[in-house]
């Protein structure tokens, strides 16, 4: 076995380790944070995008019935909300700022749900652990009450927490593993423009809303085609494929993150690719699911799922389910001809410093 598949192995067997003794796998500075958002796939999307949280779970709490399912919360009748377990440090990220990003990702005035979704589990709380937390999460409606932002009364509840059961495994990190179906509940709820009109420029960055994504678009055919070069342009424009070990990105072990080529969008980031042996550039998951569009592709005998960029349209490989079990599961096979990688230190100059978060 060469040290590179050593290596490849090692990391695993240390999350299994870790597993074994949690108390050494979570810093002393890290917290939790309870809140219920209306759908928890929204709700998980927005504090996954906040430097300094490491982790956020999808789940039911506020009933008294132990260990609820989906089917049992979704009547109404088990007194659970949709909520989510945010793990965050506190070095890095306030718990003040954690509740001006909650408030921003939802409607406080709905007192029967959030947008489509209606009943008492896709009601809104915030569940404190002291009375620290209590006080500061009262105070921080208060202040939102007090803004004028909302011509109704805030009706999102300050209660406190109560048992946290995680939501079953298809729920996790559901807004990256089912992008597209994510992205288009998102807009058809009224979630996204809801918060757009809200929030408008001073809008924080969530997972649904990081930059004005009308700047990224198609240029025409003619432009492309004086940009690109022949096999970018057959890759990106007609789905070729370029060739195993002799792409520009597969070995490439820079940081930074991987743009469209065509239009500039935000696809990957070095801090999720790993060597999956196949040859082309592999990631676990893409920057942001809205820049991503999935596609059934039957092509060449084979069910596939093609990856492509939503504005540009670009070609850019496609997603399998082989990739590395403890970082989702997922593996975007991408044709480095798609791609133009930005090194981390020249995102701020180039636009895209809002990513040199990523590699903190």
């Amino acid at each position: 076995m060469t040290l590179q598949k050593l290596k490849k192995y090692a990391v695993p067997g240390l999350a299994v380790i870790y597993g074994l003794f949690p108390l050494f796998s979570l810093g002393a500075e890290e917290q939790k944070a309870f809140f219920a958002g209306g759908c928890f796939w929204c709700t998980e999307a927005a504090f996954e995008a906040v430097d300094g949280v490491t982790e956020v779970i999808s789940g039911y709490t506020g009933g008294d019935v132990p260990n609820p399912t989906y089917r049992e919360v979704g009547t109404g009748k088990s007194g659970h909300f949709e909520a989510v377990k945010v793990v965050y440090e506190s070095s890095r990220v306030s718990y003040e700022e954690l509740l001006d990003t909650f408030w921003r990702s939802i409607d406080p005035t709905d007192a029967g749900g959030q947008f489509y979704d209606r009943g008492s589990q896709y009601h809104t709380a915030v569940f404190y652990s002291t009375p620290l937390e209590k006080k500061l999460a009262l105070q921080s409606r208060k202040n939102l009450e007090k803004s004028g932002r909302f011509s109704k009364p805030i009706a999102t509840q300050i209660l406190p927490a109560k048992e946290f059961y995680p939501a079953e495994d298809y729920h996790q990190n559901y807004y990256r593993t089912n992008s597209r179906r994510y992205c288009a509940y998102a807009e058809a709820s009224g979630r996204k423009a809801f918060l757009k009109e809200v929030w408008k420029a001073d809008i924080q960055k969530t997972g649904s809303e990081r930059k004005e994504w009308s700047m990224y678009s198609k240029p025409s055919d003619k432009k492309i085609k004086e940009e690109l070069n022949a096999l970018q342009y057959e890759v990106t424009q007609n789905s070729a494929t370029e060739r195993p070990f002799q792409n520009e990105f597969w070995d490439s072990h820079e940081e930074g993150i991987y743009v469209d080529i065509v239009s500039g969008e935000p696809l990957f980031s070095s801090t999720d690719k790993f060597d999956s042996g196949c040859g082309w550039p592999s990631f676990t998951r893409p920057i942001d699911s809205h820049f991503i569009i999935d596609k059934k592709d039957l092509s060449h005998f084979m069910v596939r799922t093609e990856v492509r960029s939503r504005y540009a349209d670009s070609h850019l490989g496609h997603v399998f389910e082989d990739g590395p079990k403890e970082k989702g599961g997922l593996r975007y096979c991408i044709n480095s001809a798609s791609l133009r990688f930005i090194p981390r230190e020249e995102l701020e100059a180039q636009g895209y410093g809002e990513y040199l978060k990523l590699f903190k």
